[in-house]
């Protein structure tokens, strides 16, 4: 199989192809049908003024809700990866260096290979590299296909 070159777009069809079409028509549907009556001082112009900001509102929380948890336990989980790996290949605890490094810096030096981890956690550490200068430092590049 062949390595892949870049991240690849993940789905969960439940989210993406059932939850987020039927919310993005109700907050269609619902916009539209105020649209109609608009301007009306009536209960039913309320009402759908009401279920359009509500169906507006949800779909945003959704769109934005969807990632952020995911992404947040993953930074989670890739700095405990770094820290594992670079306790496994130096037998040194990573917490001093942790401490000196941006979560970005960490992520990219989870791409790099287990032979070269220490070396380059000290140097990013060190020389305050940026998370694009550490993967251009990368001899041994381990891509990741699992992030979202």
């Amino acid at each position: 199989m062949a390595t892949p070159t870049k991240n690849t777009a993940m789905y969960y069809p439940w989210h993406h192809f059932v939850l987020l079409p039927l919310a993005l028509l109700m907050a269609g549907y619902a916009v539209l049908r105020y649209t109609k009556v608009a301007g009306d001082d009536d209960q039913i112009a309320r009402l759908w003024f009401t279920v359009a900001a509500l169906a507006v509102i949800g779909l945003g929380v959704l769109l934005m809700l969807r990632q952020h948890y995911a992404l947040q336990l993953q930074d989670r989980i890739c700095r405990l990866e770094v820290r594992q790996r670079y306790f496994e290949v130096s037998g040194q605890r990573f917490a001093p260096l942790e401490k000196q490094l941006t979560l970005s810096q960490i992520l990219s030096l989870r791409l790099a290979g287990d032979a070269e981890l220490p070396a380059l956690a000290q140097a990013a550490a060190t020389e305050k590299l940026s998370p694009k200068d550490i993967q251009a430092r990368i001899t041994d590049f381990q891509f990741d296909a699992m992030r979202v």
